[in-house]
């Protein structure tokens, strides 16, 4: 890194300023280890956590001051329809196998998913770098304006990509948004450190409320979290970097979210983690936003807000964002006193002027009133967990994927279930559950497609309700296809809904495992 040295801290939760990171290369090398994949949804979203961190605060951006515009959510091309991006990590490209790839789809009237697409690879002209076996481009997907030209950019995480002679370092590159849509990138940070895997989530943010967005990306194998802040400029310029002193130790990150939910003007960040070693299991905590960026890690505590996987947004449309927690797995001990653990489960949190109140959580598996299906060992509910308005009437709706689901005698064959947002947050009333045996999807449910593996909720062509994108990602011997399936005001319908894989993309489909998408 150049600039200053990183301050040595004594807290397991301080952060640390450094200066603006060199950027650096990679070299080819063998297949990499990561078989992660998404999609670009909007990124101002997520829970927080308390407490300022002993760092100081970036000097206020001259572009606060700026009467500059502002992007939309996930329009990259700013036409004012919302756009889709659905990675490929493992996709094959120019012959490379697992070099990765991401396919954007760009939202129109018409609302079809493929009447614009792009691909995007480490081979596309203005992207940095160059198409390597097992990089798995793509691993990591985020959208924000970071340049703040008014255009959503798209954020994209490579945590197996080599930095020079460091394997697998991993690196964070933005894809510029514009008129004509995504063009060029610059590589913003990268890992200092062999297997660092940086970049293997990612959140996007104005976690310090000074105006600009800044990202949130894994460090030291998603041992740390660092904080790279924005104002961010196409030469790879940002404001600086803050990464924590020592990180979780027994525990490392599995997701993130960012939402604003105590409406302070400060974006909040959920972080999910699981325990190694005699420290088994999986947790969920938040930090708050503050003056100084993301403050210290507060814990909701153990049983029904352990979970390993969250997405942020207004359920009850109250104004202060929600974190919906995502537990896909069941079994142990713990387990005879969570009733709504079998099978996977999810947890409403609700945000509040003080943040969120884990008071008044609500948790929900397929054994609750008004949910479809029922709660079965292993099933997987709450996987992929993704929050969006489908039937447009101004409640946030939540998709939670059921990935390893029987059709009949069809295993792990896979289903989404859409629980309605409503006054009183999530409630059951109004579910449904759409697979690939739902009258109207194209497709058919075949054993280990694992449909419901990612999915995410996008109105891409402004009619105010969102349509839900899930992925299959076991489909094909794991190529991986993606469902799309239009929001009408009494939901999803199978009317009008399209399947598509690499090849309708224009790319090879052999295990590129295409279909997963950013919360």
């Amino acid at each position: 890194m150049t600039g200053r040295q990183p301050r040595v801290s004594h807290s397991p939760f301080a952060f640390v300023r450094e200066g603006p990171p060199m950027r650096t290369h990679s070299a080819p090398r063998g297949p990499g280890l990561a078989v992660a994949i998404a999609v670009v949804i909007g990124a101002l979203a997520a829970p927080a956590a308390a407490s300022a961190p002993a760092f100081a605060a970036p000097a206020e951006s001259a572009s606060r001051q700026r009467a500059e515009p502002v992007a939309q959510p996930e329009d990259f091309n700013g036409d004012g329809y919302r756009d889709v991006a659905v990675a490929a990590q493992h996709g094959t490209v120019d012959g490379v196998a697992k070099a990765g790839y991401v396919a954007v789809l760009y939202g129109s009237r018409s609302g079809s998913p493929l009447a614009r697409k792009q691909i995007v690879h480490q081979d596309t002209a203005g992207i940095p770098d160059e198409a390597e076996e097992g990089d798995g481009f793509g691993g990591a997907l985020v959208s924000g304006d970071l340049d703040r030209d008014g255009y959503t950019d798209l954020v994209v995480g490579t945590a197996t990509e080599d930095v020079g002679t460091l394997q697998d370092a991993g690196t964070v590159t933005v894809v510029w948004g514009g008129p004509q849509g995504l063009s060029g990138g610059t590589t913003v940070t990268s890992g200092v450190r062999a297997r660092d895997a940086l970049g293997r989530l990612l959140a996007v943010g104005d976690f310090d409320g000074d105006g600009d967005s800044d990202l949130v990306t894994t460090d030291d194998g998603n041992f740390r979290l660092r904080t790279v802040f924005g104002p961010f400029g196409r030469d790879g310029s940002h404001a600086g970097t803050e990464r924590d002193g020592y990180g979780l130790d027994h525990y490392s990150y599995v997701d993130l979210a960012a939402g604003d939910t105590n409406r302070d003007g400060r974006t909040d960040l959920v972080t999910t983690t699981v325990g190694h070693g005699d420290f088994q299991g999986y947790g969920a905590s938040f930090r708050l936003g503050t003056a100084s960026g993301i403050g210290q890690l507060r814990h909701f505590g153990a049983g029904k807000f352990d979970g390993d996987n969250a997405d942020v947004g207004d359920i009850n449309r109250d104004g202060y964002a929600d974190i919906v927690i995502g537990r896909t797995v069941d079994g142990g001990d713990e387990d005879v006193y969570i009733p709504t653990a079998k099978g996977g489960m999810i947890t409403w949190i609700p945000g509040s002027a003080k943040g969120p109140l884990p008071a008044r959580a609500r948790a929900f598996n397929q054994d609750s009133a008004h949910v479809p299906g029922a709660a079965e060992w292993r099933d997987g509910f709450g996987t992929g967990v993704s929050i969006g308005d489908v039937d447009g009437d101004g409640y946030q709706d939540i998709a939670a994927g059921v990935p390893h689901e029987a059709l009949g005698r069809v295993q792990k064959a896979g289903s989404v279930v859409v629980l309605r947002g409503s006054k009183e947050g999530p409630t059951g009333k109004g579910s449904q559950a759409v697979s690939q045996d739902t009258p109207g999807v194209p497709g058919a449910a075949e054993p280990s497609d694992i449909f419901g593996y990612r999915s995410t909720v996008v109105d891409i062509n402004g009619d105010g309700r969102g349509e839900l994108f899930a992925s299959a990602l076991g489909e094909n011997e794991s190529a991986g296809v993606v469902s799309f399936l239009p929001g009408t005001r009494n939901g999803v319908t199978a009317t009008g809904s399209v399947t598509f894989g690499a090849g309708s993309l224009g790319m090879l489909a052999a295990k590129g495992l295409l279909g997963s998408f950013n919360d």
